[in-house]
């Protein structure tokens, strides 16, 4: 179980390291956004390989289970919750640097991939993602990560270094 100590690992000599900006200056939580925001803008945000348009559909929709639908409801997701992820350069100012990827269709199981460090714990990020998912699509009985290793507090303390 991860506590928010671990950020402590998080401090500008590890992300110096990592081959970001050697001016780079992480963000306190408490900054103001616009500081968090410059500050994010050093951190690149994780890529999306999906082109497509969100798909806004209220809680209760019932979508069809498609790869096309899946995806689109997900970029929604990404947007909605987006505190979650480093998508927005506010979030990676303060090293959140999480993203999540589509992977597969296993029957009605998404498969999805979690990438970058987040704030909070990995298996909560994916049990938001499949509520929202589940809320809109509902055929899918659930939302699982391509590798168990990505729930991992290890898997949230190595991003920092990739």
């Amino acid at each position: 179980m991860s506590s928010w100590d671990d950020f402590s690992y998080d401090d500008d000599d590890e992300l110096l390291d990592s081959g970001v900006d050697a001016d780079f200056k992480a963000a306190d939580e408490n900054d103001d956004p616009v500081a968090k925001a410059m500050a994010g803008q050093a951190l690149e945000a994780p890529e999306v390989y999906w082109d497509g348009e969100p798909m806004d559909v209220p809680v209760g929709s019932q979508l069809e289970l498609s790869e096309e639908n899946v995806q689109g409801v997900l970029a929604a997701c990404r947007q909605e919750i987006g505190t979650m992820f480093g998508y927005q350069a506010e979030n990676r100012g303060v090293g959140i640097t999480g993203g999540v990827d589509y992977v597969d269709l296993d029957g009605p199981t998404v498969v999805v991939h979690l990438k970058g460090r987040f704030w909070h714990q990995r298996p909560t990020v994916l049990t938001r993602v499949g509520a929202y998912l589940m809320g809109r699509i509902p055929e899918i009985v659930d939302v699982v990560v391509e590798d168990e290793y990505e729930l991992t507090d290890e898997a949230n303390d190595a991003a920092i270094l990739d």
